[in-house]
C-alpha cells in the first residue's frame, strides 16, 4: 500500500475573514450569554428597585393600608380587617359627615395604637348630644343608616365641636373610645379617609 501523501494548500489559498461586522472575540473573554444574562439581572434589578419606590412614595402620599386591631367599628369593620386610606381627599374636599377617618391616636388615650379609625359625626360649630339613645346634632336627632336599628348611644354632652375640628365616634357605640372620651379632633390629626375594604376577600367592598 502507498504511503497517503500530505496534501498541501495551494499557494493562492487565504485564511477565511470573519463575518462582515464581527469581530473576533479576544483570548479569555467571557461568552456572550453572560453578558445578556448580567444585563438581564441588572435590568430587573432596576425595575423592583424602582417599583419600590414607587411604592414608598404612594404610601407616604396617596393611599396606604391599615388593619383593624379592635371591635370599636363593627359591623361595619370587623377585627382584622385591611382596609384602604386615600391621604389625598382632604386636601381635595373638605371632611363629610359619615365619612370613615383614620387619625393620629390623640395624646391622652392609651398608645398601644398609633393610629385609630372612626366615623365623622359632628362637624366644626355643630352641638352634638347623646340622650335616649340617640345622637342628636343641634338638638336633631342624627340619621344613622350604618348602624344595626337595636344601636344604642350612652348619654354625653351637650358639647359643641371647636373650629377646624370633628367629633368621631366608633359604629359599635357600647365598645369605642372616641370622642366621648376624647373630645373632638383636630382636622391637622387626621391621616386620610377610608375608602374600602379589601380584606377579607369575601368582604371586599367600598366603605
Amino acid at each position: 500500500m502507498e504511503d497517503d501523501e500530505t496534501v498541501e494548500p495551494p499557494a493562492d489559498a487565504v485564511t477565511p475573514e470573519p463575518a462582515l461586522g464581527a469581530e473576533p472575540a479576544p483570548p479569555g473573554a467571557a461568552p456572550k450569554k453572560q453578558s445578556n444574562a448580567l444585563r438581564s439581572t441588572l435590568e430587573w434589578v432596576g425595575v423592583i428597585a424602582a417599583a419600590l419606590i414607587i411604592a414608598l412614595v404612594l404610601r407616604a402620599t396617596v393611599v396606604q393600608t391599615f388593619y383593624i386591631p379592635s371591635p370599636s367599628m363593627v359591623p361595619t369593620l370587623q377585627k382584622d380587617d385591611r382596609i384602604l386610606v386615600n391621604k389625598l381627599s382632604y386636601k381635595l374636599h373638605a371632611v363629610h359627615r359619615g365619612d370613615i377617618v383614620v387619625f393620629t391616636t390623640p395624646p391622652n388615650v392609651d398608645k398601644s395604637y398609633k393610629d385609630l379609625v372612626k366615623r365623622v359625626v359632628a362637624l366644626p360649630g355643630e352641638t352634638v348630644q347623646g340622650k335616649d339613645g340617640k345622637v342628636y346634632i343641634n338638638g336633631q336627632p342624627l340619621a344613622e343608616p350604618y348602624l344595626p336599628a337595636t344601636t344604642t348611644t350612652q348619654d354625653f354632652g351637650p358639647e359643641v365641636v371647636p373650629p377646624g375640628s370633628y367629633w368621631v365616634m366608633g359604629d359599635n357605640r357600647s365598645q369605642s373610645v372616641d370622642s366621648r372620651v376624647f373630645h373632638a379632633i383636630k382636622k391637622s390629626t387626621i391621616v386620610g379617609r377610608a375608602f374600602i375594604r379589601i380584606w377579607p376577600l369575601n368582604r371586599i367592598g367600598l366603605l
